[in-house]
């Protein structure tokens, strides 16, 4: 809050309500608090001159790879099911101990390309999928290689951004396009899955297991059929959280950009949205 509206020219926000900008007529520079922008963008009463900025931080990047190995070896060791036989006081020796994964990840951006170079460094198979080519250290997909992309893996990990083409792309038609059941871990936006096509997936075996740390709904209502279905693992949305002193520096930087004329790195398209 402040009593002087006409003093703000810089925003830091973090889902804010619809138009809560629009009493700041000085604003020059809109920075997301996170890596995710679609609650700035989908504001039809920001002007679409203010450049928008999102956070680009390596712990962040470090906190969502490490999330996403802990979901991928947790599966791979088979370590929920060490879990059950524990409460159970049953000495389990599977006989496939190990699972053989073939990662893919779905959206190479900064934190995708993070966790896929790490999965790859562990020695696991992995490929990834973007919009336009990427140079990689790993195979990967772009365009209409889609289909090639999906038809490889076994294990799913989506990063991609919200944008209305992301929108319910998890869905039963893409799980139908798996060779063989398929494990998935969401780390993007709730808004990207359609949750009841994952339940019925993982009724009918498309799906081989879900590590969820996003929903269509947030906090997750109490109905849900996730909380209690036996192949979901749940995350209240903290697989990477934004760390202030690190931001708060690169809004500095970038007003200062901004102020002397300079490109803005860290600014993002409103055509694509990320």
């Amino acid at each position: 809050e402040t009593e002087h509206p006409e003093e703000v020219v810089c925003a830091m926000v973090w889902k804010q309500p619809k138009g809560a900008l629009t009493r700041f007529k000085n604003l020059k520079l809109i920075f997301s608090m996170g890596a995710g922008v679609d609650h700035v963008l989908s504001d039809e009463t920001i002007p679409k001159h203010i450049p928008v900025c999102r956070v680009v931080d390596p712990q962040m990047a470090f906190s969502m790879s490490n999330y996403i190995l802990m979901a991928l070896l947790n599966h791979h060791r088979s370590w929920y099911e060490f879990q059950a036989a524990q409460q159970n006081k049953d000495w389990a020796q599977f006989e496939f101990v190990e699972r053989a994964v073939r990662v893919g990840v779905l959206g190479i951006g900064h934190l995708g390309r993070d966790a896929a170079n790490k999965i790859h460094h562990l020695g696991f198979p992995v490929i990834g999928y973007s919009n336009s080519p990427k140079e990689t250290d790993f195979p990967s997909y772009s365009g209409d290689q889609f289909e090639d992309f999906i038809s490889q893996i076994n294990v799913l990990v989506c990063t991609v951004p919200y944008t209305p083409k992301t929108h319910g792309l998890l869905n039963y038609q893409l799980f139908e396009k798996f060779k063989e059941p398929t494990y998935l871990i969401n780390v993007s936006r709730g808004a990207v899955q359609v949750e009841k096509d994952i339940v019925k997936a993982l009724n009918t075996g498309l799906l081989s297991g879900a590590f969820l740390d996003v929903f269509e709904e947030e906090p997750l209502p109490k109905s849900s059929p996730l909380w209690a279905h036996p192949k979901v693992k749940i995350t209240p949305h903290i697989a990477s959280l934004t760390y202030p002193k690190e931001s708060t520096y690169q809004v500095l930087d970038c007003f200062e950009r901004l102020e002397k004329g300079l490109p803005l790195p860290q600014q993002v398209s409103r055509e694509k949205m990320y």
